[in-house]
């Protein structure tokens, strides 16, 4: 047995959230040196930053460290999510893809303290503690820890559970974190519980950044966004660091409501997951690089890569992150984004955005033709292509006739 294994120490992922905060003295209790490890994948304000780190210790860890996770975000995630173009069952845009960075951090926490421990809060009914344990098993030989999925052994009202864990230990608990489940990062929010659970109509405390329609702007909102092989890489005109230009996309159209939706999923382990979800940077991001895209590929292209997007999507929702067909999938996509280079200018009115104007030395102009307008072919030529393009099923129809 090396030194790793029989170390107590233990490499808690944490959100300051109630399943993390839980999942501190049901470690303690059982021996650990708990060691938590929060990365800012950017859903957080400083002040929150300090609220997180503030509960660690009131928690009593043993160690706390904070990571700067939106770089690691941005080119782990969102260049290569934007690149596939797809959202997973055509709705739901990936928000807690955070979690593979979120591992990365952990492990490297791990390394340091010469530990092989990991532990999470996932649940043992989502999605969650599949990314986790997968993402950590293709890294190299760990031990697991989840508490939460160890009381549900027991309770099957686990978040009462834990809140009264904790509140008989002395601390407290938000109450939003009472009423629902909430996952904030760069790429968006995600709520559950309470009456989304129950298939209701989720009420106003499930609200994170998007404004309701009573409080949008009169004015429109115009943006432009310029792509260099696919990747946003400056703002009206100012260059920033992919990050920084998402943070500030989710600010911008999140006051105009863009990017709220509530979505029903068929998850990894076979239940259905409700949720309400808002993402207005990635869905602002989305649209400006599809509108480029579809100027600047091919027919071919246009037709064939949504197929390879959709598969790079469902193995990140699955939890095959590290699976060797995800490099591959991604060779393929960042193929296609060579000629993916000009501006998009973003309108939005409030609740959708739209691209209204696209610039680019890649699209496919014809020099003598424009769409339903004018063509440098004569009615022959179109005769003729017509006749040779329904050839099969001009053949079928006159064959079987009745």
């Amino acid at each position: 047995m090396n030194a790793a294994s029989e170390s107590k120490d233990i490499v808690l992922a944490f959100s300051g959230g109630l399943d993390t905060s839980f999942c501190v003295p049901w470690l303690m209790e059982r021996g650990w040196a708990v060691h938590t490890v929060f990365a800012d994948t950017g859903g957080v304000s400083a002040a929150e930053r300090e609220t997180i780190e503030a509960r660690a210790a009131e928690l009593g860890v043993a160690s706390h460290l904070t990571i700067d996770g939106g770089p690691a975000i941005w080119e782990g995630f969102v260049k290569p999510f934007i690149h596939a173009g797809e959202a997973y069952q055509g709705q739901y845009p990936l928000l807690v893809s955070d979690r593979y960075l979120i591992v990365d951090a952990a492990l490297a926490r791990a390394k340091d303290l010469g530990t092989n421990a990991i532990a999470h809060g996932c649940t043992g009914m989502g999605n969650d503690q599949v990314r986790f344990d997968l993402a950590v098993k293709a890294s190299g030989d760990y031990r697991i820890v989840a508490p939460i999925r160890e009381i549900q052994k027991e309770h099957t009202q686990t978040r009462a559970y834990e809140q009264a864990y904790l509140e008989e230990r002395g601390f407290g608990v938000q109450s939003k974190q009472k009423a629902y489940t909430i996952n904030e990062n760069l790429l968006g929010i995600t709520m559950s519980g309470g009456e989304i659970d129950r298939w209701e109509a989720p009420g106003e405390g499930a609200r994170g950044w998007c404004a309701p329609r009573s409080a949008w702007p009169v004015e429109p909102l115009q943006v432009s966004l310029r792509f260099v092989e696919g990747e946003a890489v400056a703002l009206d005109g100012e260059a920033m660091p992919g990050a920084k230009l998402l943070a500030r996309l989710n600010t911008m159209f999140a006051a105009y409501g863009v990017g709220r939706g509530m979505y029903t999923g068929d998850t990894t382990i076979g239940l259905k997951g409700r949720i309400v979800y808002e993402a207005p940077g990635l869905t602002a991001l989305l649209a400006a690089h599809r509108a480029l895209e579809e100027a600047v590929l091919s027919k071919q292209q246009n037709r064939f890569k949504p197929e390879i997007g959709r598969k790079w999507v469902e193995l990140v929702y699955e939890g095959f992150y590290h699976d060797p067909l995800k490099t591959d999938l991604e060779a393929f996509l960042a193929s296609s984004q060579r000629m993916v280079n000009g501006e998009v200018v973003l309108e939005t009115r409030g609740g959708r955005v739209d691209a209204v104007a696209v610039r680019s030395p890649h699209i496919l102009n014809a020099s003598g033709a424009t769409y339903a307008q004018s063509a440098d072919w004569g009615v022959e030529e179109a005769e003729g292509f017509i006749k040779l393009f329904g050839m099969s099923s001009t053949l079928w129809a006159e064959i079987n006739k009745s």
